[in-house]
């Protein structure tokens, strides 16, 4: 008799982290449900239901292997090994490199959190990286996190809204730019319908008609990489009506402060007289007539914020003689201006009545709760876009307010990412830091473009090493030729991973990974809300783990043992980690594993916390004037724009009119609904549904070129040609077309090919897109705004 249960969990596939009901029968799990009673589990997609074929996929990796043949060769010569001998192996060259070149040399990688299970671990992928002395992560941080988590600490000085989430259970009106959550993250996906039925306005800012913006009050279809202009003309309208709330940008962001003409630069009490406070900025009294200055040290200006003057121009009586200065109002609202609907429109393709009529829901509605996601982060103006979208956030006044983007209350735990165990010596090493002072590598992310650099070309210091946990970077990076041979000129590479894939395949040493079904994976807080957040759940391992597989967080515990670093990683006792982790909890493990469907705490919401009184003050924000800066003197003191302004993708018909010609259309991408990223093409349920790679195009755009629904095509940028199906959609401006990156994976079960990484048979769209010219601020590749022609591929024959 077959013994089935039913046991709550939630599927780590991808950052939704959806509240799910596994059936287990006889120790082999055989369906994945959403289960209602968990926060994020009102519904679950495909990719987990697909979760007992990835579980049991004949393709897995079981055993350890070794390469025996060099790089390069048509056949790596794997070799089956003990995990002893791996690890040994492993961390016997670590070291070997580290006493040799330094820690730096040794690059970490990991898969990213919001498309993999790599939520799991990758605190203690940090903490490992941290602990062996390399500052250097290579973790898509450029690609896919860049906007919403450290972009906005220029303006916001927190993650806005990577941690202050959309509160879409209060929000008047939802804002979504470049993020579809029916692909990327359900949970909110369903609680925005939940929204939207109950009244609230949507308003979707996408080049494609895809999933909710089918359903919004307002879908913007802005010509990729021209976002800036838009949320600048979108700004320009608020402004322009008074729609904006004029006591909450007195008081809480640097609007009033004055800037020099003569200068550029923020006007300070030691301008005034000799024996001012350098520290302390100067508003204008309007009332008054006169300047005022304000200490950021107290968040306190020296005469109530209600008279300080936003607009105009004034002349400062300073200790070297008369100096005109304007509010940094003034000088956003005239970058503004030049931004109007009628320029905007020319640019970005969006309608100017649809500006206007935008801008005034955004208004209306409040309180407006936003996201945004990977749409924004892949171009070469990333971050000024970031920029213009968070300063037009701050117009609204919803910051942290019920209904607005609110930093949910959350379960107190110790950090276990280690930030004390890098020095800072280390840390000014990270790979690119001096190229781009105030982007990832900032923060110990390095982005793509410099590793390969640095292993290639030895800039600013040769990388010889990479430990990967599951990331596919030949696949997921432009360039893909490039990384691959970065990653065969390295001195040493180990892979954690499922499957065997096109970047394992340049590695030394591979190890198998179990799946998120077959380990525990802990989760403090499920962050759409603040009941998600009071949520902890240690997932149970519902079925053994396949062959020789182990967790990322066992090999990281083993391998940190092996190291000489085992007083970091409770010698060994993977256990005690996650005790030390959850002991300022009160929640215990044993609990947890008592309790699988998790264990809610009593945790309340408090708003508005930048006005809490703190030492004598409101406690403000995290910038040096402890306001939200719209005029950024970091951004200035390193030779970028101090207010957010609109620059052309670096590669599109208007930056590149010599390629017009050969070139015509523009190309973006988008993720599948039926695969998480570079994964999961080899599961015949998904593979059956999306068996050939797509490219979308409008139909007069295919009707010019003679392509029909289902014709293979050939998609041509300067860089080279893929492979794709024609999918016919009147969701996309003519000129624009859009497809898919991740192509590589054969699925044996229905028949369906793989295709090679690079080649003239390629279908991998990230083989004919550079890395570069990137974002000069964060590296973001512009893998979302390129050119290219779109012909029929009639030489081709079809796989």
């Amino acid at each position: 008799m077959i013994e089935t249960t039913q046991v709550p969990t939630f599927c780590a596939l991808c950052v939704s982290r959806c509240g799910a009901m596994a059936t287990v029968a006889d120790g082999e799990l055989v369906a994945l449900h959403p289960d209602p009673t968990h926060p994020t589990g009102r519904a679950l997609c495909v990719k987990g239901k697909a979760a007992p074929e990835l579980v049991k996929h004949a393709d897995r990796l079981l055993h350890p292997l070794a390469r025996t043949a060099p790089k390069g060769a048509a056949d790596p010569g794997w070799r089956r090994i003990t995990w002893d001998e791996a690890l040994d192996t492993v961390a016997t060259r670590l070291r070997a490199l580290a006493d040799e070149h330094g820690p730096e040399s040794v690059v970490f990688s990991a898969a990213s959190p919001s498309t993999s299970a790599t939520s799991d671990s990758v605190d203690w992928v940090i903490r490992l990286r941290r602990a062996f002395g390399s500052p250097n992560l290579c973790a898509y941080m450029e690609l896919c996190g860049w906007g919403r988590y450290l972009a906005s600490v220029y303006t916001y000085g927190a993650s806005v809204p990577g941690e202050y989430m959309p509160d879409l259970d209060n929000a008047g009106c939802v804002l979504f730019w470049g993020y579809n959550p029916s692909v990327s993250r359900l949970a909110h996906a369903t609680s925005t319908v939940a929204a939207h039925a109950r009244g609230a306005r949507l308003v979707v800012i996408d080049p494609r008609r895809a999933g909710l913006a089918g359903r919004a009050d307002h879908w913007l279809r802005v010509r990729p990489g021209t976002d800036t202009a838009l949320a600048l003309a979108l700004t320009h309208v608020m402004i322009e009506h008074g729609w904006f709330d004029g006591d909450f940008v007195r008081r809480w962001t640097n609007a009033p402060l004055l800037v020099r003409a003569d200068t550029r630069r923020l006007l300070r009490a030691s301008d005034l007289v000799p024996a001012g406070d350098p520290a302390h900025y100067v508003g204008w009294d309007e009332m008054a007539a006169a300047p005022t200055t304000y200490d950021p040290a107290r968040g306190r200006y020296t005469v109530d914020e209600a008279r300080l003057d936003l607009f105009g121009t004034c002349e400062v009586a300073t200790a070297t003689g008369p100096v005109t200065c304007r509010p940094v109002f003034d000088l956003v609202a005239e970058q503004c201006r030049r931004m109007a609907p009628d320029v905007a429109e020319a640019i970005t393709g969006v309608p100017a009545a649809d500006i206007a009529d935008t801008a005034r829901t955004l208004w209306e509605s409040r309180p407006v709760a936003y996201y945004t996601w990977s749409g924004l982060e892949q171009h070469s103006n990333a971050t000024q876009t970031i920029r213009a979208i968070n300063q037009l956030y701050a117009l609204t006044g919803c910051f942290d307010t019920p209904g607005g983007n609110v930093l949910f209350e959350t379960v107190p735990t110790n950090a276990v990412d280690g930030a004390e165990l890098l020095t800072p010596a280390q840390r000014a090493k990270a790979i690119g830091v001096a190229d781009r002072p105030l982007g990832p590598a900032r923060f110990e992310f390095i982005t793509g473009e410099d590793f390969y650099t640095a292993a290639l070309d030895g800039r600013p210091y040769r990388a010889r090493a990479l430990v990967c946990f599951g990331a596919n970077l030949v696949m997921g990076h432009g360039d893909s030729e490039r990384g691959r041979d970065a990653l065969a000129s390295l001195d040493f590479m180990v892979h954690a991973d499922l499957f065997m894939n096109p970047t394992a395949e340049q590695a030394d040493i591979v190890l198998p990974v179990t799946s998120a079904f077959e380990t525990e994976g802990l989760k403090v807080g499920f962050e759409i809300s603040q009941e998600a957040q009071s949520l902890v759940q240690l997932r149970a391992p519902l079925v053994p783990p396949r062959g020789e597989a182990r967790s990322d967080v066992s090999i990281i515990f083993a391998l940190a043992t092996r190291l000489g670093l085992g007083e970091h990683f409770w010698h060994g006792d993977v256990d005690a980690g996650l005790r030390h982790q959850l002991a300022p909890s009160g929640v215990t493990l044993e609990r947890l594993r008592a309790e699988p469907a998790g264990v809610r705490l009593p945790l309340t919401t408090r708003h508005r916390k930048f006005a809490e009184q703190v030492n004598g003050g409101p406690r403000g924000f995290g910038t040096p004037s402890r306001k939200i800066e719209l005029f950024s003197e970091v951004l200035l003191d390193h030779g970028y724009p101090p207010v957010a302004e609109f620059t052309e993708p670096s590669l599109s018909p208007r930056s590149r009119p010599d390629l017009r010609e050969r070139f015509p259309l523009i190309l973006t991408c988008a993720k599948s609904l039926w695969f998480c990223e570079t994964q999961h093409r080899n599961l015949p349920s998904l593979r059956g549904r999306a068996p050939d790679p797509h490219v979308e195009l409008h139909p007069e755009t295919a009707r010019a070129r003679g392509i029909a629904q289902g014709d293979w095509v050939q998609v041509e940028t300067p860089h080279g040609n893929v492979r794709a199906r024609a999918a016919l959609t009147t969701g996309l401006d003519p000129g624009v077309v859009s497809g898919q990156h991740g192509w590589w994976q054969a699925c044996a079960e229905l028949g369906l090919p793989g295709y090679p990484p690079f080649g003239p048979d390629t279908a991998n769209l990230n083989a004919v897109l550079r890395q570069g010219p990137s974002d000069p601020i964060s590296g973001s590749s512009p893998l979302r705004a390129g050119v290219c022609q779109v012909t029929r591929a009639d030489l081709v024959s079809s796989p």
